[in-house]
């Protein structure tokens, strides 16, 4: 499963494919609209600067913006850039090259696939397609509020 700071990552580039344009976005504008703490999104915007998927501006006009479009950014891209590569070799004796040897190793070879499939196959633009950020200032209830997303709050048979 992915972790909150995937998630919460998810969430800022998300939020900077909707609403970032050319001119920097503060890590702290990020987590004001996303409702992440100030401190933890300016270390997720260094990990997302680290890997590409941002650029970061110094200065007191400086911020964060996309380095690229967001349908070039892969959801593989966020998720190993915060949680490190997906390695789905779980026998030391056996290459990336050789079938599995029994079912435990067959099944799990299989679940990596799926998992890195799906990972490569949904960008962020993909995500931020139909998506509205909640908006304070409105009395209307979105469907789904981005900014607090868990699937019970989405209004999907999931969460129901």
């Amino acid at each position: 499963m992915l972790t909150q700071t995937s998630e919460t990552a998810l969430k800022a580039l998300i939020y900077l494919a909707l609403y970032g344009g050319e001119e920097p976005t503060s890590p702290r504008q990020i987590a004001e609209r996303i409702t992440a703490s100030p401190t933890y999104m300016a270390k997720i915007t260094r990990m997302l600067v680290k890997a590409d998927i941002l650029r970061s501006q110094r200065g007191a006009l400086g911020g964060v913006h996309l380095s690229r479009d967001p349908a070039g950014i892969t959801l593989l891209d966020v998720v190993e850039a915060c949680q490190g590569l997906i390695i789905g070799n779980y026998c030391k004796t056996m290459s990336e090259h050789e079938k599995p040897v029994c079912g435990f190793h067959e099944a799990m070879m299989e679940i990596h696939g799926a998992m890195v499939g799906i990972l490569t196959r949904w960008t962020v633009a993909d995500l931020a397609r139909n998506t509205k950020l909640l908006d304070t200032n409105s009395s209307a209830k979105p469907a789904c509020k981005m900014a607090f997303c868990l699937p019970q709050e989405c209004g999907t048979k999931a969460g129901k």
